[in-house]
């Protein structure tokens, strides 16, 4: 908003409404995020009710939500910003994740508020509300919140420490399995469902839309394809044939829950939902003769549905959606034994229109104990439990299971004398002696006294795969046997009721040796007879009921599949051989076992003479069957050792029985049953001597193996250990608490006193003074000790720092004191608090926990906080004494206390305001607290303090940067007691200030200090100087060095995140200049690295070099060992030293195709004895670049002016002009582009004059390029020297420091047909602080001269260069005979034929006028030096055209020829008015010494000034290097 008065606001923003005006606007006093008052619209805001507390004299305004809104407002709050940041960051799949977090939030915010949730689906919305917002807190990398049970933010103030931590780690664990969900495995199964061990499956049937017309049975089971088997028990809908339920009150509440499903069966390729549908009427629909045979069970049809991924959590389902599963005929009922089938025909046949079964489903983690704890809102008591066909994989102490469920399978019936086959119906009764009976035909379903099976019109093989179960009590399990009876059904009712049963079958569930009846198929004889007969138990009871199969070993009870009549039977019925009939059976049951051995094991008193026999045998019984009866094993095993307490014959026995069955369990296959086993040794176990008699095996096994003896139960017996020791300890506990037990491992002790802690923790136990003092006095070293030597990777680490900061927490004044006093030497005691000391600081370095556990941490840092305290007041009363005073012991706590300010978790300028805002609410600020502290500390220790110097300066430095106002200006003067302290000691503060120099450069390029920092510190110190006169003026120098780093500093640390290499370079050479001019070696050779790393980093070889060569000038040539901050490559002389580093500058310089001067790079020491072997090697290497020079074509670099104008540059940048040296063959445009992205939103200046103060004194920032040409500098030593022309050339682009820009001007009146007479040159000259090439590509100019040429002298300097352009290409060509003559010839004929207007009549039209010597009498000289120049033009171009004679080819003989003719007319005229100049004849030259060709002349021809750059008037001096 604008105008000083108005209010800017954001979306979220609270304010505290004092006034409203009519107008429709508001004042507000107070904004959550910035205390500011102003006006703004009142549509701009909602008003909500809050509540005002007060705390400590101040109103705090809190909103009156229910504190989970809350929490989600704040939550989102602080993701939206987070995901701005990602979206800027361009991390495009996490921030679809948060924003997708975020739109859940938002939705069930509104939900919460909306207040028309019942309660059930309050608490499930509540649970997943705040399982989102944990599970976004941590893929954001955000503090986890702890909860209580009810989901509520657990206050840190009113939870012990104990359970805070307990708190953390459930929440962790809860937020891994959530993580983990978005990780599928390779199953596809996700990680939250297979970290449990049981899963159900929750299905509401909503509708089933078929048109029958007359009853139906809906069974909706699960099915696996792949293997083609029912999963589960079926679970039964009887539907009407109103197209309703047929019990009116389960509509809307068909439920039910699939339930013990495991791992195993998630992990199935396919799982199915199938309901199989069963008409219940007439044989055949068509029929309406009122006579037809009713309630008739017949096959319809049959609705599928793949559920995989539901059921494997991969797909997400909510409870309102419904799915439709197609219902599809009777035909493709078949799928059942043919899936490929099944599956073709799937695809086949449409079904009709809306036929099939509406359902809602969805995929439940857990137990049916545990869901309906967990989704009471979907699963209560009415809801039915569909059982798996066959154990869980965990078998639970107390779940009593005794199922036998049964499947028919199929049959061949002959149809005898009848014209076709029967409509065989199956009737089943489950039969005692007395015939009583019960049949479950589906869960769901009441029981039935008779089973009647589905009638399949016609078929000779019925098939009919329909499974039940047979539910008897156990106590008449043995008495039990199921009878079948098989009829013909006929259509017509009069014919039906003629029909008698033809055929009967039976099984006895319990065999003669006392085991049930084996899983898997029977083939059962089929009996005839008469049909009275055959419902008389007593015919065929002693019968037997299955065909022989080849292995059976109950072969009494059984016939050969040839039999046909049963010998000696005496009850009138006959094995019919022609008709067969066949079952399947699965027992489920905990009491009923299949094996011999395990039932003689459990009714061991029945037979105790075998009671030996059958305890060995348990060790080769399968193990699915022990763990299925694991509490009545153990239960038997313990009885058994009880029983015979009086003498020891079955000890050893049992003890290898319960290690056997506890080695099952350690086994992967059964490793669920551990939670089992757990449970009943907490609530079962009960054999409360047995301990003695395992103590004394067990001692026995450890007896014979300490003598060497082969004892092979032992290993077997160590594995299991954990277990037996969980038994001896409830036994001890229960009995015996006080006893020792050296077998107690460290978990269980640790747990015991975590527990003993947190019962004193709480309010309502009464006194605990007590209790706690001696938990202090036995146990705090001990505690302290093991947390000291257990490793950080120790699995237990983090449980025993929680319960020796749970001790802290609970110790008071009192207690710290009376501790302190159990100490009798002062030795003890100072050894204690330096371990104490030792262990806080080692801690707070690095946390036991997860960075994420911020409450846990903020207690523990709050805990050590108050014991540092009570700890250093113990120091002050008894080690600050000269007698008594302990340097270590206060060394290690300033180090302590300066370790715990600048811990990272309490560093809140790095934290986001919600968090910063959470932390000083619930914690305050610990750093102003333990701050003060230590300044008080310092300040005690007297004549003590110079102990501390310079260690302390260090720590105290880092202290002092942490930005927090009041903390600063509390601990910075410690700063001037430290130089208080060392001068009056020393007569100096040397130590102190070399100190602070070191730590500050580490400290600030890690992140500390900042403007205001340098602000305070001049402020501070220079006030403290100012009460001390003698120490005023050494102060204030400090202060001036130091102010000078840190602004280096500061821009150092700014760049080096920054995109430009150059931005960092710069600044790392204004460091190491600076360390250089207050001579810190040390501190110099750091930087210089760093810049040679940063040059390498760009390929920029030839600063590197120049970079190596500043260190190697600090060394010498002599054998002194190095300097340690010499000393890069191990102990060196640092003669070695100075050598390696020529070596690699040399080779830097190759990189760079630049060769480097002996000056720069001088071989050895001037008054050396001798060159060792290394030195003629560095002289070949030198030796070899002068040849590189002279043969190798080197490419010129052009170079750049560049211009930063405006302050929206940093200082080191601002209204300053650098030269850059460019790359080769880099052209002005593709530098300017590349300068220009680095600094994307400067503006570039079109023009090449300087810009004016409007320019420089802007806030935005503009940049100007221009190319320079260097000028040329004859180093001394080759002046008046012969220097071939390679040098010379080579001279003209490197080791140069000033440049020109020249800018032709038009002056006077402009002759149009001779525009040299008013070409006037503007030319600026840069000097920069350094020569280029150099350690950096670029200096800054800090020098510019402004001067003009006039057209005369502009004239000069142009016939200068034109006469070293021919001379040097002479020479070039006299070289190298190989060169192309195409560039001779251009440069030739633009000067000789006067066609092209080149040469030089221009200049005789505009100078050599009698006009023109009257009007400038002043040049006289300059005229003569121009004639002069012009003479010796015609040697010169005499000795090219000769040249080019002799290389020019036929094709170009005439061109040679017109251009010989124009120069013989220009020779003549030229050689008449300025006189002969001659040159020394070429083919003489040429067999000597060719390449010095005409160098004794070159100074007659080009004056020494030309090749220096003529400056005519401006100054010749430059800077000396520095």
């Amino acid at each position: 908003s604008q105008g000083e008065k108005h209010l800017s606001l954001e979306v979220g923003d609270t304010v505290h409404i004092q006034e409203a005006y009519e107008m429709p606007c508001s004042l507000l006093i107070f904004s959550t995020n910035i205390h500011l008052q102003g006006v703004f619209p009142a549509s701009f805001v909602h008003l909500k009710e809050v509540i005002i507390e007060k705390r400590d004299n101040e109103e705090v305004v809190i909103s009156a939500e229910m504190p989970l809104v809350k929490e989600v407002t704040t939550t989102l709050r602080e993701w939206g910003s987070i995901w701005k940041q990602l979206f800027v960051a361009n991390k495009e799949a996490r921030v679809k994740q948060v924003q997708r977090l975020m739109w859940e939030l938002m939705e069930w915010r509104s939900q919460l508020l909306s207040g028309t949730l019942p309660s059930d689906e309050f608490k499930e919305l509540k649970q997943k509300v705040t399982s989102k917002i944990d599970y976004g807190n941590k893929i954001l990398e955000l503090d986890q919140v702890v909860r209580d049970e009810d989901g509520n933010i657990l206050d840190p103030e009113k939870a012990s420490v104990i359970s805070l931590f307990r708190a953390h780690e459930e929440a962790t664990t809860k937020i891994n399995e959530r993580i983990k969900e978005e990780q599928t495995d390779h199953c596809g199964i996700s990680a939250r469902i297979q970290s449990s061990p049981t899963h159900s499956l929750y299905v509401f049937v909503r509708n089933f839309v078929c048109r029958i017309g007359e009853d139906s049975e809906l069974f909706m089971s699960l099915y696996d394809p792949i293997k083609q088997t029912i999963i589960s028990e079926n679970y039964l809908v009887r539907w009407g044939s109103k197209g309703f339920p047929k019990e009116i009150d389960m509509l809307n509440n068909l439920k039910v829950v699939f339930t013990d499903l495991g791992n195993k069966d998630l992990s199935r390729e396919k799982i199915y939902l199938i309901c199989q549908i069963v008409r219940v009427g007439r044989m055949d629909l068509k029929e309406s003769n009122k006579k037809c045979t009713q309630n008739l069970r017949r096959p319809f049809g049959v609705a599928v549905m793949d559920i995989s991924d539901i059921i494997k959590g991969k797909i997400e389902c909510d409870e309102e959606k419904q799915f439709f599963i197609p219902f599809f005929p009777y035909v493709i009922l078949s799928f059942l034994l043919c899936p490929k089938k099944y599956m073709l025909l799937f695809k086949c046949v449409c079904p009709p229109l809306l036929s099939g079964l509406w359902v809602t489903m969805k995929a439940l983690v857990g137990d049916i104990v545990q869901i309906r704890k967990e989704y009471p809102h979907l699963v209560d008591r009415s809801t039915v439990v569909a059982r798996k066909l066959g154990f869980p994989e965990i078998i639970m102490p107390g779940d009593v299971r005794n199922d036998i469920y049964l499947t028919l399978q199929g049959g061949d019936f002959d149809k005898y004398n009848k014209t076709t086959q029967k409509n065989v119906e199956v009737i089943m009764w489950v039969c005692d002696e007395e015939g009583k009976n019960s049949i479950c035909l589906g869960a769901g379903d009441k029981g039935v006294s008779e089973y009647r099976s589905v009638i399949y019109y016609q078929v000779k093989q019925p098939r009919w795969m329909e499974t039940f179960k047979v539910a008897v009590p156990l106590e008449e399990m043995h008495r039990i046997h199921l009878r079948f009876m098989f009829r013909h059904r006929s259509s017509l009712e009069s014919k039906d009721k003629g029909e008698k049963n033809f055929a009967m079958a039976f099984v006895r569930l319990m065999k003669e040796d006392g085991t049930v009846l084996q899983d898997g198929l029977h083939d059962l004889v089929v009996f005839k007879g008469d049909s009275k007969r055959m419902e008389d138990v007593s015919s065929y009871l002693s019968l037997p009921s299955t065909r022989h199969h080849h292995g059976d070993p109950h072969k009494g009870a059984t016939l050969s599949r040839s039999s046909s009549s049963v010998s000696g039977s005496g009850g009138g019925l006959s094995v019919s051989s022609r008709d067969s009939f066949t079952i399947s059976t699965l027992v489920c049951s905990t009491k009923l076992t299949q094996n011999v051995g395990l039932l003689g094991l459990l009714k061991w008193r029945t037979r105790p003479e075998l009671l030996k026999e059958n305890l060995e045998k348990l060790k080769i019984i399968d193990g699915e069957e022990v763990v299925k009866f694991l509490q009545d094993t153990l239960d038997a095993l313990f009885n058994i050792m009880m029983e015979h307490s009086q003498t020891d014959d079955y000890d050893i026995l049992v003890f290898d029985a319960l290690i056997y069955i506890i080695g099952l369990i350690a086994d992967r296959k059964f490793q669920h049953f551990n939670t089992v086993l757990e449970a009943y040794i907490k609530q079962h176990f009960s054999a409360t001597l047995a301990y003695k008699k395992l103590m004394s095996v067990l001692k026995r096994y450890l007896d014979v193996s300490s003598r060497g003896e082969q004892c092979e139960p032992i290993l077997r017996t160590l594995k299991a250990l954990e277990y037996i020791f969980n038994s001896l300890w409830t036994d001890l506990y229960d009995n015996d608490f006080m006893a020792e037990d050296p077998h107690d491992d460290r978990r269980n002790s640790l747990e015991l006193l975590n527990n003993i802690l947190e019962v004193l923790s709480r309010d309502n136990v009464g006194g605990t003074f007590q209790h706690i003092q001696d938990i202090v006095v036995s146990l705090l070293s001990i505690i302290n000790r093991t947390v000291i030597t257990m490793g950080r990777e120790h699995t237990l680490i983090s449980r025993v720092v929680a319960c020796m900061t749970a001790i802290l927490s609970q110790m008071d004044d009192c207690h710290y004191s009376t501790y302190i006093e159990t100490f009798t030497g002062t030795t003890d005691l100072v050894d204690f608090l330096m371990e104490s000391f030792l262990l806080f600081k080692d801690l707070i370095g690095k946390h036991v926990y997860p960075s994420d556990w911020m409450a846990m941490i903020m207690v523990q840092n709050r805990v050590f906080l108050r014991a540092i305290n009570t700890y250093a007041d113990t120091m002050n009363q008894k080690f600050l004494n000269n007698d008594d005073f302990e340097v270590q012991l206060w060394n290690n706590y300033f180090h302590l206390a300066v370790a715990f300010i600048t811990q990272e978790s309490l560093q809140l300028q790095h934290f986001s305001p919600t968090k910063r805002n959470k932390i000083l609410a619930k914690y305050g600020d610990m750093r102003r607290l333990i701050g003060f502290a230590i300044r008080d500390m310092w300040y005690k220790l007297g004549s003590h303090k110079i102990c501390f110097i310079p260690g302390m300066v260090g720590p105290i430095l880092e202290m002092t940067l942490i930005p927090e106002e009041e903390l600063r200006r509390a601990t910075i003067p410690i700063f001037f007691d430290m130089v208080t302290c060392e001068h009056s000691h020393s007569g100096n503060f040397h130590k102190f200030e070399n100190e602070i120099i070191l730590k500050l450069d580490h400290e600030v390029e890690g992140g500390g200090g900042d403007e205001r920092y340098m602000q305070l510190l001049e402020t501070i110190l220079l006030d403290c100087a100012a009460e001390n006169p003698t120490l005023r003026p050494q102060v204030q120098h400090f202060v001036s060095l130091v102010k000078g780093l840190l602004i280096r500093l500061l821009d150092y640390r700014t760049v080096m995140s920054d995109d430009s290499r150059n931005n960092r370079m710069s600044c790392t050479v204004n460091l190491l200049n600076f360390y250089k001019d207050i001579n810190r070696e040390g501190m110099y050779i750091r930087y210089l690295y760093k810049l040679r790393d940063l040059h390498l980093e760009g390929e920029n070889y030839t600063e590197a070099a120049y970079t190596l060569l500043l260190h190697s000038r600090l060394l010498k040539w002599s054998d002194e060992m190095c300097s340690p901050q010499f000393e890069f490559h191990g102990s060196q002389t640092q003669r070695q030293l100075k050598e390696t580093l020529y070596d690699t500058i040399i080779d830097y310089f190759d990189k760079g195709k630049v060769s480097i001067d002996s000056d720069y790079l001088p071989l050895s020491s001037t008054n050396s004895a001798c060159i060792t072997s290394d030195d003629g090697l560095m002289s070949e290497k030198q030796a070899k670049f002068y040849e590189n020079i002279m043969k190798i074509l080197r490419p010129k670099p052009d170079y750049f002016a560049v211009g930063f104008y405006g302050q929206g540059y940093p200082p080191f940048l601002r209204n300053k002009v650098f030269i850059h040296r460019g790359k080769e063959y880099e052209r002005r445009e593709d530098f300017q582009t590349q300068l220009m992205s680095q600094f994307p939103s400067s503006v570039r200046l079109n023009t090449t004059t300087m810009p004016g103060d409007d320019i420089r004194n802007s806030p935005l920032q503009y940049i100007q390029c221009f190319t320079v040409q260097p000028v040329l500098e004859i180093p001394p030593r080759l002046k008046n020297k012969p220097v071939p022309d390679q040098i010379i050339n080579f001279y003209k682009s490197n080791y140069v420091q000033r440049f020109h820009y020249s800018r032709p001007v038009r002056k006077g009146p402009v002759d149009p047909n001779n525009e040299f007479a008013s070409m006037w040159i503007e030319r600026t000259t840069f000097t920069t602080v350094y020569k280029l090439p150099g350690i950096l590509r670029w200096f800054e100019a800090t020098d510019m001269k402004h001067t003009t040429l006039s057209p005369l002298e502009n004239a000069i300097e142009t016939m200068e260069s034109t006469n070293e352009k021919i001379l040097t290409m002479i020479n070039q060509y006299q070289a190298d005979w190989s060169l192309p003559i195409n560039p001779l010839s251009m440069l030739l004929n633009g000067i000789v034929d006067p066609a092209v207007m080149g040469g030089f009549a221009k200049y005789e039209k505009a100078f050599f006028t009698d006009e023109y010597t009257q009007q400038h009498p002043e040049d006289r000289d300059k005229l003569l030096r121009l004639k002069d120049l012009i003479a010796w033009q015609i040697p010169l171009l005499g000795g090219g055209i000769s040249l080019h004679g002799k290389r020019v080819t036929d094709d170009l003989r005439p061109f040679h020829e017109r251009m010989e003719e124009c120069f013989k007319q220009l020779r003549k005229k030229v050689e008449k008015e300025y006189g002969v100049r001659e040159l020394p004849d070429l083919d003489e030259r040429k067999s000597t010494r060719p390449r010095s060709m005409l160098r004794s002349i070159r100074q007659s021809i080009i004056s020494i000034t030309s090749l220096q750059g003529s400056e005519c008037g401006t100054p010749t001096k430059t800077h000396a290097d520095r």
